[in-house]
């Protein structure tokens, strides 16, 4: 771990000191002494007012623009050209070796090109870490944010937070988009799975993640600003209709608790609101943002945001111009940097983006860099990932997200002595129950990631176990079937399902051929959000659990009981959505629900 604390730049980190601006006005690097801003022992708004008065404008424009890390790989120089501020890898954008060694390797090298600008100023590198360090073979995949809502318990999210900082700057990253604060009102949606809940309440709790992942010193993110959960139709990237005092009472709240933990940076939604583009939101990112709720972090775009403002494809003069007058300080290009930095350059010279607005998007991300303690340990700090003890608190995490919706008869808990047949693409599958965002971006099915699977979970604790994927061999000398059932792996675009939520032809062929056996059938699925399921015995909703499928199983057969509360309400049809608390629908369980032994 950096030893620098994480902490909040509140006005002093915006505020100027004559002393520095005298030594900026001076412009003398070639003096014996060393420059004020590489002195640790100074405060760091005096650190940021000495660098920002050496900057050119292309140093200024160079730390506002964040590059994906295939588009400098075989290039690294690049960074230092252009003064590149930060790196990020998007879904799947891993180095060759996807081990934590390679990342690191990868890290340092890209760290070492960008120390060889003038100014050496460090790069800060982000990653899409929403459920553990999930582009990291081998790392602790925990359970998606929708299984965290459900276990209703801020402390073990924060201790998540912890954990995934711990192996997030293993491999010498220091910046987590992360946590996603978005309010899932149509479980269509695609995202669904992101969100803590269909309550402003849960996420707002759940903030507590900041307080782990920077405490750790790693840089959090509120994501996506702002009701990006709310969209016509869950769709993916849509328009959130609703009116100033309804965005705010249900979409707000998350991000205001967000700013008061301290949230180093937030990243605007690629949705709209009433219309318009997140991206270009002058009111939603500078007035209420940065002005209503005080936040004094840095803004950063998603993947090529400010290039949807207009609706056609490739950047635009325009486009730069709205995104960054709106208040984005970073700007995610993530490929044609050389483009960016152009015509960013271009309307500062032209007048038509105030150099002031440069100055305060360049005094936010190097305050953080200051604090983050990067030029004083700019390298991988390298360490295991994956340990024993967070695979523990993963596992402890999948028990407590488990949210026992129905049990018949007292099926459940299981006897460890049963016959118990298992059935279910979901059941031995270490990629499905991990979902998307995990090793790739849309995720993938498959032994991705080493983890223990469901079914291995239950093998465990049961020694007569036997398993088929379609429930072929079933018959009536079995005491109990499980069926491991639900989604395979998605993520945001590609998991939008507008018409309706349902189990899979083979899910259905499955459970028709276990019911048919005349015996009772538990029913775990596996999901990212309510399905429709057919009749069962027992239904428990595993959601997507991560790595660590023995915890499903603690529960299955009562080593630990359920515990866990729906986080959405459950619609009784298919096309029930969307269903929300309070909105006079009768969903089929109700938010809040869950029984126990």
């Amino acid at each position: 771990m950096r030893k620098v604390l994480v902490g909040t730049v509140a006005a002093v980190v915006l505020a100027s000191t004559a002393t520095a601006v005298a030594v900026a006005a001076s412009g003398d690097d070639s003096a014996t002494e060393s420059p004020a801003y590489l002195d640790a022992s100074r405060p760091v708004a005096e650190r940021v007012d000495d660098l920002l008065g050496r900057m050119s404008l292309a140093d200024k424009v160079g730390q506002m623009t964040q590059v994906d890390r295939s588009a400098v790989a075989d290039d690294p120089k690049a960074l230092a050209e252009y003064r590149i501020g930060s790196v990020l890898s998007g879904g799947g954008s891993a180095p060759p070796n996807p081990e934590a060694e390679g990342w690191a390797d990868m890290y340092d090298t890209f760290q070492r090109a960008a120390l060889g600008s003038e100014r050496k100023i460090p790069i800060i590198y982000g990653v899409d870490a929403v459920h553990g360090h999930n582009n990291v073979r081998g790392a602790t995949i925990f359970p998606h944010n929708i299984g965290l809502g459900a276990t209703r318990d801020p402390a073990l999210v924060e201790e998540i937070g912890r954990a995934t900082a711990d192996e997030v700057a293993a491999t010498g990253l220091d910046w987590n988009f992360a946590p996603c604060l978005c309010v899932a009102r149509d479980d269509r949606w695609g995202r669904t799975y992101e969100s803590f809940g269909e309550d402003p309440e849960i996420a707002t709790a759940m903030t507590s993640y900041i307080t782990g992942l920077q405490g750790q010193n790693v840089l959090a993110t509120a994501k996506h600003y702002i009701g990006d959960g709310g969209t016509t139709g869950g769709d993916d990237q849509g328009d959130t209709r609703l009116s100033e005092a309804d965005l705010k009472a249900i979409h707000l709240p998350p991000f205001a608790e967000a700013v008061r933990k301290g949230v180093g940076s937030v990243m605007v939604s690629f949705s709209s609101w009433n219309g318009q583009k997140a991206h270009g939101h002058k009111y939603l990112i500078t007035d209420l943002l940065k002005g209503e709720l005080a936040f004094t972090g840095f803004v950063v775009s998603d993947w090529a945001g400010i290039d949807q403002i207009d609706g056609a494809r490739g950047f635009t003069a325009e486009e730069v111009r709205q995104g960054v007058n709106a208040g984005i300080d970073m700007v995610m290009v993530p490929e044609d940097y050389r483009q960016f930095t152009q015509l960013l350059t271009a309307e500062v010279e032209a007048g038509r983006v105030p150099v002031e607005r440069i100055d305060d998007a360049n005094r936010r991300i190097l305050a953080k860099k200051f604090e983050l303690g990067l030029f004083e340990h700019p390298y991988a700090e390298r360490a295991p990932v994956g340990t024993p003890e967070h695979r523990a608190l993963a596992r402890r995490a999948v028990r407590q997200s488990q949210v026992l919706l129905k049990n018949d008869g007292n099926v459940l808990p299981l006897k460890k002595d049963s016959r118990i047949f298992v059935a279910g693409k979901n059941a031995d599958d270490i990629g499905n129950q991990s979902g998307g965002w995990t090793m790739t971006w849309q995720g993938k099915s498959g032994p991705i990631t080493p983890g223990t699977t469901i079914l291995a979970g239950i093998r465990e604790v049961a020694k007569n176990v036997t398993y088929d994927r379609g429930g072929e061999g079933i018959d009536g000398s079995y005491d109990v079937a499980v069926a491991v059932v639900g989604e395979t792996p998605y993520a945001e675009y590609e998991g939008d399902r507008p018409g309706g939520l349902t189990l899979d032809q083979e899910d259905l062929q499955t459970l028709s051929r276990l019911n048919k056996a005349g015996i009772p059938v538990v029913v775990v699925l596996v999901s990212g959000r309510p399905l429709a399921v057919p009749a069962s015995q027992a239904l428990l909703a595993a959601w997507l659990p991560g790595t660590e499928g023995g915890g499903v199983a603690d529960v299955l057969f009562g080593i630990a009981k359920p515990t866990g509360k729906l986080p959405v309400s459950w619609p009784a049809t298919k096309d029930q959505q969307p269903v929300n608390k309070g909105d006079g629908k009768r969903p089929l369980f109700a938010y809040g629900h869950g029984l126990s032994y």
